[in-house]
C-alpha cells in the first residue's frame, strides 16, 4: 500500500494554528504547551520535536522591549506610584508572553518537521 501524499505546508501557517506539520489538520498540542504524542489525523509521531527554550527566548525578546519602553515612558512622563506599574506593565508583560508562547512553539515545531531539522552529528572519516 502506497504512502499518502501530503501537501507541502508552510511552517508559520500550521504552527500558529497549532496543527500537524504534515497534514495540517490534526492537533499539535494536548494541553496549553504540552505536545501531543502524535497527530490524531495522520498519525505523525511528534517525538522529533524539540523546540527547547527557543519559544521562550523569542517571546521574551519580542514582548519585553515594547513593554519596558512603555513602562519607562510612563515613569518618566507621569511618575506614577508603583501600583500603577503593577496594574499596567506587569499584566502587559504576562499577557503578551502567554499570547505568543503557544503560536511560536507551534511554529518552531512545524519548522523542525518541514525543514527536516535534526540534531547535529559529526561525520566519521570512514563514512565519507
Amino acid at each position: 500500500m502506497a504512502e499518502p501524499i501530503y501537501p507541502t505546508l508552510r511552517p508559520f501557517e500550521v504552527g500558529i494554528r497549532a496543527r500537524c506539520p504534515r497534514c495540517g489538520k490534526g492537533h499539535l498540542f494536548r494541553g496549553f504547551l504540552t505536545l501531543a504524542p502524535r497527530c490524531d489525523v495522520c498519525g505523525l509521531d511528534y517525538g522529533f520535536a524539540d523546540p527547547a527554550d527557543g519559544p521562550a527566548f523569542f517571546v521574551i525578546s519580542i514582548v519585553s522591549f515594547p513593554v519596558i519602553a512603555f513602562a519607562a515612558w510612563l515613569e518618566l512622563a507621569h511618575e506614577p506610584p508603583i501600583w500603577v506599574h503593577l496594574l499596567t506593565s506587569v499584566p502587559l508583560l504576562i499577557g503578551g508572553c502567554l499570547a505568543l508562547l503557544r503560536p511560536l512553539k507551534g511554529w518552531l515545531v512545524a519548522a523542525q518537521y518541514i525543514n527536516d531539522a535534526r540534531e547535529a552529528r559529526l561525520a566519521r572519516r570512514d563514512e565519507d
